[in-house]
């Protein structure tokens, strides 16, 4: 598995699943929709802490910067 997520990238994901959090605690979506915003939030939380997104795959995208 190779890495396919860039600086930016992560910490665009890791800032949204901040703004995820803070959402669900102060309970500003209930319902369904906070189960999905969670289950997003773990979502940004494990792709940005392994450097991997697997939607990327299918689409041949890479945010990372080519080593030289």
């Amino acid at each position: 598995m190779n890495k396919n997520m860039g600086k930016i990238d992560i910490l665009l994901r890791l800032i949204a699943a901040v703004v995820i959090v803070v959402l669900l605690v102060t309970k500003v979506f209930t319902g369904p929709l906070s189960l999905f915003l969670g289950i997003l939030m773990a979502v940004f939380l494990i792709t940005s802490a392994i450097g991997f997104c697997p939607l990327y795959v299918p689409l041949r995208i890479t945010t990372r910067k080519k080593k030289e």
